[in-house]
């Protein structure tokens, strides 16, 4: 009738448009992740998709970390096998004791996990991921598979070393890059020596705000320049140190801080549904590949601070029901 007009449709949640996003664009990890996480799916679906990935050695290959192509078990899958476990509640068991045992032995000599190991032939990888033919140990893949370990009370003798490099790095460091302190918030935040690792973190923190590796204000991002080698606007800010608000890196930062953080990563979302990557692009697939991951990320760290994302769209499995999130650090 005249005069009678209804309002316009509201317009779809962040959750919806992520859907869809994921359905379009995910691989089936991502897509049974997002089910499992925000549609009340199966663990064992998510199991089964993280399966794939698993080598005859005991670790994990075939670009699960879509920065490292080919088949060959790599450090960097590796850490990306253990969050997706941690986030199921299944990071124990056989598998595990496999896992902990190819660890032992790919190991440097300080007892450490290499960046990328040599291989007998040359798979594709991100440039920014160089190949040596006898790799240091780095923090940067050591500390969030030590980290996760010890959050699921995980004990094997690979740990003792490997817990030991990632303490005299943390304490040590006088200069880091953002990827690298992620890392070693990653091992503070499942450590077992809780005060040590609150001093550590505190020492660290520091360093993130002298040293400016963290985007404080998102409106003035031309005052964080990136670390040197990073892409273009490849900058990190407080929600990338904490993902949780029970993370040691949350004291870092001010209320005002994170808050004005969590304003923008709602306002990250593209048009598609998905969050971008900002990480130098090298190939189309792992480009691909990256941005459903990223986009989990930023759902998840939303939940995990209160801020509301909305149901799924219309015909979606159940809604917004989320099963328990990740196991808390101990």
């Amino acid at each position: 009738m005249p005069g009678d007009e209804s309002p316009p449709p509201a317009p779809p949640a962040p959750l919806a448009r992520a859907e869809q996003f994921i359905w379009l664009t995910a691989r089936v990890l991502e897509q049974r992740r997002f089910s499992f996480h925000f549609l009340g799916g199966d663990a064992d679906a998510v199991d089964a998709a993280l399966g794939a990935y698993l080598g005859g050695d005991g670790g994990y290959g075939h670009a699960l970390d879509p920065d490292l192509r080919g088949p060959l078990s790599q450090p960097l899958h590796t850490a990306h096998a253990l969050r997706v476990l941690d986030s199921l509640g299944r990071c124990s068991g056989q598998r595990i004791e496999r896992l902990c045992r190819h660890l032992t032995g790919v190991s440097t000599a300080d007892g450490a996990l290499p960046l990328v190991l040599p291989a007998p032939r040359a798979y594709p990888a991100a440039p920014y991921h160089p190949v040596y033919d006898d790799p240091p140990g780095e923090l940067l893949t050591t500390g969030p598979v030590v980290g996760v370990l010890h959050r699921n009370r995980i004990w094997h003798a690979w740990l003792f070393r490997a817990t030991d490099f990632c303490w005299e790095r943390i304490e040590t460091l006088r200069h880091s890059h953002p990827y690298e302190v992620q890392s070693a918030v990653a091992f503070l935040d499942g450590a077992p020596d809780r005060a040590r690792a609150a001093a550590a973190a505190d020492q660290l923190g520091r360093l993130v705000r002298e040293r400016r590796l963290a985007v404080l204000d998102p409106a003035r991002r031309e005052e964080y320049p990136p670390a040197p080698g990073y892409a273009p606007g490849e900058q990190l800010f407080p929600y990338d140190y904490a993902r949780r608000p029970e993370s040691l890196a949350r004291s870092w930062f001010t209320d005002e801080e994170m808050r004005r953080a969590l304003d923008f990563l709602a306002a990250e979302q593209q048009p598609d549904g998905g969050w971008p990557v900002r990480r130098r692009a090298w190939a189309p697939g792992s480009s691909l590949e990256r941005r459903p991951i990223a986009t989990l990320e930023a759902l998840l760290t939303l939940r995990a601070y209160g801020r509301p994302v909305g149901a799924a769209g219309p015909g979606g499995p159940g809604g917004a029901v989320s099963p328990p999130g990740p196991v808390r650090p101990r």
